[in-house]
């Protein structure tokens, strides 16, 4: 069963599976599949054909707990522990992530709304996940348990497409740099905010240094692998020239002509190939009152990046992931 490349808008079925492309460069949604229930290896590389296509995937209605959704990620490779910087994942499920600004709150002393605000970067918000790692996640897989009926979006853009759309000479200047990731990456310059969160990341540092183009593993495509949210600055340049460098490749990545928004509902999962994409998780929230968002995040663990010129991704500081065991749930 294979799943191929469709113009816009055009559905691919195959054993009741369908999947529907919903914008023309990223996203497809596929429907007639319960991934609650253990899935067959036709019907994993259908997924996993569809998420090479278009970058990420999106189900409806779905039913899943958190051993539900591990199993479902257990099918597409190893998993990690749940975040490098969180120590209070659900007893008895330590890949899971949830993601809950009452829960960052609590545990850090962090009020994110305070947070989005301080930040003045024109991309915050924007990038891709883990990749200070030496071998960044391959990809995530996003499950909503408790949504707004309105607003809460989160948007993705596909890095294959922002490559292509430089010009040739820039793509060959690209293709030899390489840039540091962090935590707590500062590309502007700006001043840096103190707090027990950015106490905890320098405790447990995490940075490498990987090539500004990698090529995909699984379909060698040449992606665009600048991170808004990590890259500190491109490696062997003024701090001038990197934010030079850094300012227009942000601004390629995010064109809208790339990217494709989802909007969340009760049952809802993303599945995206975090290689291959970026994505902006959703600023419209903050003030409402009362409003709740709670989703959970499987990661699937990555290679070490190779770039355009054949060289691998360098680890600075930290450890690589490696499979977090399979636990019995308490």
């Amino acid at each position: 069963m294979t799943v191929q490349q469709s113009s816009p808008g055009t559905a691919i079925s195959g054993a009741g599976v369908t999947v529907k492309p919903v914008s023309g460069r990223i996203g497809a949604v596929i429907s007639g599949l319960d991934i609650s229930e253990p899935l067959g290896d036709a019907t994993v590389e259908v997924v996993q054909q569809a998420l090479d296509a278009w970058k990420v995937v999106f189900f409806r209605d779905q039913d899943l707990d958190h051993a539900a959704q591990i199993a479902f990620g257990r099918r597409f490779g190893q998993l990690t522990y749940a975040h490098p910087h969180d120590n209070a994942p659900p007893a008895g499920y330590p890949e899971i992530y949830t993601v809950d600004d009452r829960r960052i709150s609590a545990q850090f002393g962090v009020d994110p709304k305070k947070r989005r605000v301080q930040s003045r970067s024109l991309t915050s918000g924007w990038h891709t996940d883990v990749t200070p790692a030496v071998n960044p996640p391959a990809g995530s897989i996003l499950r909503a348990e408790l949504v707004p009926s309105f607003g809460g979006d989160t948007t993705f853009t596909n890095l294959a497409a922002a490559y292509e759309g430089l010009s040739a000479p820039v793509q060959a200047f690209v293709d030899t740099l390489r840039a540091e990731h962090r935590y707590g990456a500062n590309w502007q310059g700006l001043p840096q905010v103190e707090n027990e969160y950015g106490d905890r990341i320098e405790k447990n540092r995490l940075v490498a240094i990987h090539p500004v183009v990698r090529v995909h593993p699984r379909t060698g495509e040449r992606l665009l692998f600048v991170n808004p949210g990590f890259v500190d600055h491109i490696v062997g340049v003024s701090p001038l020239e990197s934010r030079w460098i850094l300012d227009h490749l942000f601004n390629e990545l995010l064109r809208p002509e790339y990217t494709v928004r989802f909007h969340w509902e009760p049952g809802s999962v993303a599945f995206w190939d975090n290689r291959a994409t970026a994505h902006l998780a959703p600023h419209d929230l903050d003030h409402l009152e009362g409003v709740q968002r709670v989703l959970h995040r499987v990661t699937l663990i990555g290679e070490i990046p190779v770039g355009a010129d054949g060289r691998e991704s360098e680890l600075v500081e930290g450890v690589p992931f490696v499979e977090t065991p399979v636990f019995a749930a308490n």
